[in-house]
């Protein structure tokens, strides 16, 4: 979601978002899982989903740099891919957060409740041992945090990330104090066997345990809300991920070494009691006070872990709702610039999922798959931005590249594999999901997606760049003097650097034309090409030139648009009611598979001129897209004041105006980022009210008929406005 308001979010807030998602309940859920699989070399495991989680923070960091907006993935996703891609890739990770965010919530509240149980010992009431309670608690929980996401700005919770780091500090270094303590020969004698089942242990404990540092990638999922966000995020991504690292793995140094007293190895007491083991070796060597010490820690650490999912979520889902990929009210920001129903969506999402999942294990293994999955895309996607951001390159800049992103990004495919054929179910869950979100995208958000898609293309002229995309406009040029309007509109819709802009000259001669004794059609030609170069290189416009020989001028362009895959034709028209040329630019509408923008405008006509400029719309017709494109060219390197019109009988009912008026300013945010009008005008006559009110604008754009799959027409009623008013006209005819 690109900030429309002042960032909140410094070094410390964007780090206390990662340290919040990683440090602690990681940790205290799979310490036992990997202590069980591999033995004490479950501190190696952790060690090397160190070194692949820094690798892919490192790329997310890059990313972020680049793309200094809250959606993290989906961001980088959208920005690379297509919008179907970019859709698939948010609905999935929208889905893993919030998964996240029921484990946690589960968590936060067996750990609550347990802490309650042991400090009311003997008083606690019977009900405490209810089935009913635990969701009860974590629903309450993530409704309560939620409200606070909506109420504060930043998205709070640094009070229990700072007390959570404390705790998990003083445990580790009194554990290292304990161990310094006791003999060498009893330190050495815990790490024996050191690899419980060998290499495949640990491959498996990788396997298991890598989601435990998840939540870097969830500061570039708030990037949008972060100051200096070129230095701030890298840091505070490499920053949270390094104060995980620092905890956990001298914490499982101090958990081997120190055992649980009870006779038992350090993967048989792990297998005996995972999610304690922690709480039982803290016993150990710190009586009562240690156990107590996890115990806050685990309450502080699901809160936090739960609340920085929540944050993220909400931001990935207002994301993509500002790009239409959800609906759009999720983008809406209340006075404090939180997206409201975006963070009640993701708290109800959550609360429903806690109540009517009752084994949440493989929506937790497929949200570990999803997040690997797309974590290998994201390395993918920064050697692509790499590549292909010559002009702007990141400001951040992974070292050793391409080796580590693509190291990353083999190391995440490798464990996503492992999680796949570990959990099947996983992989399930994951296609259902993406199954829904499918049938969602097809029938709710396509079009309405594609449309504000193509508007962010047509602003931001790098997107092309960066999807690997070229755009080819034709430009058929006869008189001269049209030629300033008509590569000023071509150059407008394809920027430097995004496509090319080919100008057409046609000598216009009979099959049996010889050049050598009739040289006056080929003389012509030159004229108008010496013309027509002479005032592209006075506006400094790089193009193109093309000229062939044919008896019919409008079926030669027809023939080199298609022959060539020009995706977009660009022709001046004097007269719209002249009926031989109309009759030829319908044959050349009925035949090309090209977008046409048709011009016409006055010779001395400037499109920098066109500051206020007027669209008639009836509703959702097929040029839409086409129009986008165009709206958000001519907006990109000047202010313009766009209207949008639409015409209703005097007959109409206030409601109905109403709705209509509501109708049009959401298609007009769908079409234009912001910086537009609507005139909501009661009229009998159409024709005549547009071409009234077109008297006070600068030009007027127009969309054709469709009669057809193929069949593309003026019709009369652009005629008949055009019979009405002098003002410059832009018809527009899209190919799809």
């Amino acid at each position: 979601m690109p900030s429309a308001h002042e960032p909140r979010l410094g070094l410390f807030g964007a780090t206390s978002v990662g340290v919040g998602a990683i440090v602690g309940g990681g940790i205290l859920a799979l310490a036992g899982v990997a202590f069980a699989t591999t033995g004490p070399s479950a501190i190696i495991a952790f060690a090397i989903n160190g070194v692949i989680a820094m690798l892919t923070a490192l790329t997310f960091a890059e990313m972020a740099s680049k793309f200094p907006e809250s959606g993290g993935t989906y961001t980088f996703s959208k920005k690379v891919l297509s919008v179907e891609a970019a859709f698939t890739v948010g609905w999935v990770v929208w889905f893993a957060s919030v998964v996240a965010a029921v484990l946690y919530a589960m968590g936060f509240a067996y750990f609550a409740l347990v802490f309650a149980s042991d400090l009311l010992g003997a008083n606690a009431p019977a009900w405490f041992e209810a089935r009913w309670l635990p969701p009860v608690v974590a629903i309450v929980a993530t409704l309560a945090i939620g409200w606070g996401l909506i109420r504060r700005s930043g998205g709070g919770g640094n009070w229990a990330n700072i007390g959570k780091v404390i705790v998990f500090g003083v445990l580790v270094l009194c554990g290292l104090w304990a161990v310094g303590r006791q003999p060498a020969g009893e330190t050495g004698a815990a790490f024996s066997p050191f690899f419980k089942n060998g290499m495949s242990g640990l491959v498996q404990a990788m396997g298991y345990t890598f989601i435990a540092l998840q939540g870097f990638d969830l500061i570039a999922a708030v990037g949008g809300e972060v100051r200096n966000p070129a230095k701030v995020l890298p840091r505070a991504m490499i920053l949270s991920l390094g104060i995980a690292l620092l905890i956990y793995i001298p914490l499982l140094f101090v958990v081997t070494a120190i055992g649980t007293g009870a006779g038992l190895s350090i993967s048989e007491a792990a297998a005996a009691n995972p999610e304690g083991i922690v709480a039982e070796v803290a016993r150990q060597y710190l009586g009562s006070f240690g156990y107590w010490l996890v115990i806050v820690a685990a309450v502080l650490s699901m809160y936090s872990a739960l609340q920085a999912n929540l944050f993220a979520a909400s931001r990935i889902a207002a994301a993509m709702a500002t790009d239409r990929t959800l609906p759009a009210a999720m983008a809406v920001l209340n006075s404090k610039r939180n997206p409201v129903t975006a963070v009640v969506v993701t708290a109800c999402l959550v609360s429903l999922i806690i109540l009517v999942v009752p084994d949440v294990s493989a929506a937790g293994a497929a949200s570990s798959l999803i997040f690997l999955i797309t974590f290998a895309l994201a390395h993918w996607i920064a050697i692509q931005v790499r590549r292909r951001s010559i002009l702007t390159p990141p400001p951040f800049r992974t070292p050793w590249f391409p080796l580590i992103p693509v190291a990353g990004g083999l190391a995440c495919i490798g464990l996503a594999i492992f999680q796949g054929v570990v959990v099947p179910s996983a992989g399930i869950v994951a296609i259902a999901w993406l199954g829904i979100g499918g049938v969602l995208f097809i029938v709710l958000f396509a079009s309405r997606a594609r449309i504000r898609d193509t508007t962010a293309s047509a602003v931001n002229p790098e997107l092309m760049t960066l999807r690997g995309r070229s755009r080819l406009v034709l430009v058929p040029i006869a008189n001269p003097a049209s030629t300033e309007p008509l590569v000023s509109l071509a150059s407008a819709l394809v920027p430097i650097g995004s496509g090319r802009v080919v100008l057409q000259n046609i000598v216009v001669a009979g099959e049996d034309w010889d050049p050598l004794t009739d040289p006056a059609p080929m003389d012509r030609s030159q004229e108008v090409m010496r013309q027509v170069l002479t005032a592209t290189a006075r506006m400094k416009v790089h193009v193109e030139a093309l000229t062939s020989v044919a008896a019919r001028p409008m079926s030669e362009i027809a023939r080199v648009a298609t022959l060539h895959q020009f995706q977009s034709v660009v022709m001046g028209l004097n007269s719209l009611a002249d009926k031989d040329a109309d009759s030829a630019l319908q044959r050349l509408l009925g035949v090309i598979s090209a977008d046409v923008v048709v011009l016409r405008s006055r010779v001395d006509w400037k499109l920098a001129s066109a500051a206020k400029i007027l669209v008639p719309l009836a509703g959702r017709g097929r040029n839409l897209v086409l129009l986008a494109r165009l709206l958000g060219s001519l907006s990109r390197d000047a202010a313009r004041e766009i209207t949008f019109l639409r015409v209703m009988p005097t007959s109409s009912r206030e409601s109905d105006v109403r709705r209509e008026e509501k109708s049009l300013r959401q298609l007009g945010g769908d079409l234009m980022d912001s910086n537009f009008l609507v005139n909501m005008v009661r009229s009998d006559d159409p024709t005549g009210a547009i071409a009234a009110v077109a008297k006070e604008f600068d030009l007027l754009i127009l969309g054709a008929q469709r009669m057809g799959r193929r069949q593309r027409v003026f019709g009369e009623f652009i005629k008949m406005i055009a019979a009405q008013t002098d003002c410059p006209m832009i018809v527009i005819s899209s190919r799809v």
